[in-house]
C-alpha cells in the first residue's frame, strides 16, 4: 500500500513507525508548516507538497492518511474521494456529528472507504473480549465502565488551539477517552440515555474539559460510568470494568488484567500484568495495534472485507461524546437518538 499523509504531527510519526513495519510506502506528504513536512519526508520518505490537494490527487497514492486537528476534515476528505482515493483519520472523526455525518455520505456518494484510527480496538485483550461477550462467557453484562484519569502538563496544552471546541472539539472525553468510548460501543453496544458533568479547565488553562464524568443506559439495560481527565497528577492507568451475570473483567492499559469467571470454559483469557499507557506521556503507546488497523484498512481497500473502524463507527463514538458534552453543558439526561448533541 501506499499513502499519502497530511499533517505531521507527533501522531504521524507513530504512524509512519507502523507503516515501516508493515512494509507500507508514504509517497507524499503535506504540512502546513513546510519546515516541518520537509523533515518529515526526509525522516520517513515521500516527497512533500506545500499544497495538501497535492497529496489527495497523488497518482500513486492508494489511501489518504489525515493527521490533522479534527476542525480539518471534510475538504480533505471530499477531495480526496473525487480522486478515487480511500480516506483514514485520526481520532475522533471530526468535530461534531452533522460535519461526521457529511463525510460518511461523501465517502458513500464517491464508493471510496472511510475509517477511522481507533487502533485499541486490535489490542490482543480487546479481541478476546469480544470473542468472549459474544460468546456469553460473562452472561448478561449489567454494568460497564471506564476510567481515563490521565495527567497532561502545562506544556501539553500551552498552544491555544489545544483543549479549544472550536480546533479538537473539547477536551479530555473528546480526545483522551474517545478510545473508551469506542470499546464500550464496540463491545457492549450502544447507550440510549446519558447524564454528565464536567470541571472546564479546572487545573488547566483551557476552554473544555479536564475532568467529566458521565452515567450511560446501554440500550442492552446495562449501566455505565465514563470518567476521563488530563488533570490527575501523576496520571493513572486506564480501565475497563465490566460485571457480567457469570463474572467480571477488568482491562488496564492494553492488557486484561483481571478475568473472574464462575465456571469458565472455553479459551483462556489472557490475563497479564498492567500494560503500556498513555497516562502521562500520549507516545507512550504499543505500534502493535497500529500496524494491526492499517493492515485490516489495507485489506479493506484490496476488498477483503469492510474496515473494521468504519466511518459509521467513527460516527458513533463521536454521537455519544457529543451528547455527553450536551448533558454536562445544559445540566441534563440526554436520550441519544432524540437528542443529537
Amino acid at each position: 500500500m501506499k499513502v499519502g499523509l497530511i499533517g505531521t504531527g507527533a501522531i504521524a510519526h507513530k504512524h509512519a513507525q507502523a507503516y515501516k513495519n508493515i512494509g507500507y510506502e508514504i509517497v507524499a506528504v503535506s504540512n502546513k508548516t513546510e519546515e516541518r513536512g520537509r523533515a518529515f519526508a526526509e525522516k520517513w520518505g515521500g516527497t512533500f507538497y506545500p499544497d495538501w490537494k497535492d497529496v489527495c490527487r497523488h497518482p500513486e497514492v492508494d489511501f489518504i492518511d489525515l493527521c490533522t486537528f479534527p476542525d480539518v476534515r471534510f475538504e480533505p476528505l471530499r477531495v480526496a474521494a473525487d480522486a478515487g482515493k480511500h480516506i483514514q483519520v485520526q481520532k475522533p472523526i471530526a468535530l461534531n456529528v452533522a460535519a461526521a455525518q457529511q463525510m460518511v455520505d461523501y465517502a458513500k456518494l464517491k464508493n471510496v472507504l472511510l475509517s477511522v484510527v481507533s487502533q485499541g480496538r486490535f489490542y490482543d485483550s480487546i479481541l478476546f473480549l469480544k470473542k468472549a461477550l459474544d460468546a456469553g462467557r460473562l452472561g448478561k453484562i449489567f454494568q460497564a465502565d471506564a476510567y481515563v484519569k490521565w495527567w497532561r502538563s502545562e506544556e501539553y496544552y500551552s498552544r491555544p488551539i489545544k483543549g479549544s471546541w472550536s480546533v479538537e472539539g473539547g477536551g479530555s472525553l473528546i480526545n483522551q477517552g474517545i478510545h473508551q468510548v469506542d470499546w464500550l460501543l464496540y463491545l457492549i453496544g450502544d447507550v440510549k440515555q446519558v447524564f454528565g458533568q464536567w470541571h472546564l479547565g479546572v487545573r488547566h488553562k483551557i476552554e473544555s474539559d479536564d475532568v467529566l464524568s458521565a452515567l450511560l443506559r446501554f440500550e442492552s439495560g446495562a449501566t455505565g460510568v465514563i470518567q476521563t481527565s488530563t488533570a490527575m497528577w501523576p496520571g493513572f492507568t486506564e480501565r475497563i470494568e465490566l460485571h457480567g451475570t457469570k463474572g467480571s473483567a477488568v482491562l488496564s492499559g492494553d492488557r486484561l488484567t483481571r478475568w473472574e469467571v464462575v465456571d469458565d470454559e472455553g479459551e483462556a483469557a489472557p490475563v497479564m500484568a498492567e500494560g503500556s499507557s498513555g497516562s502521562s506521556d500520549p507516545m507512550a503507546i504499543s505500534l502493535a495495534p497500529f500496524e494491526r488497523a492499517f493492515l485490516n484498512f489495507g485489506a479493506a481497500i484490496a476488498g477483503k472485507h469492510p474496515p473494521l473502524i468504519s466511518g459509521e463507527e467513527g460516527l458513533r463514538a463521536l454521537q455519544l461524546v457529543q451528547s455527553i458534552y450536551t448533558s454536562a453543558r445544559e445540566n441534563r439526561l440526554v436520550q441519544i437518538g432524540s437528542d443529537r448533541g
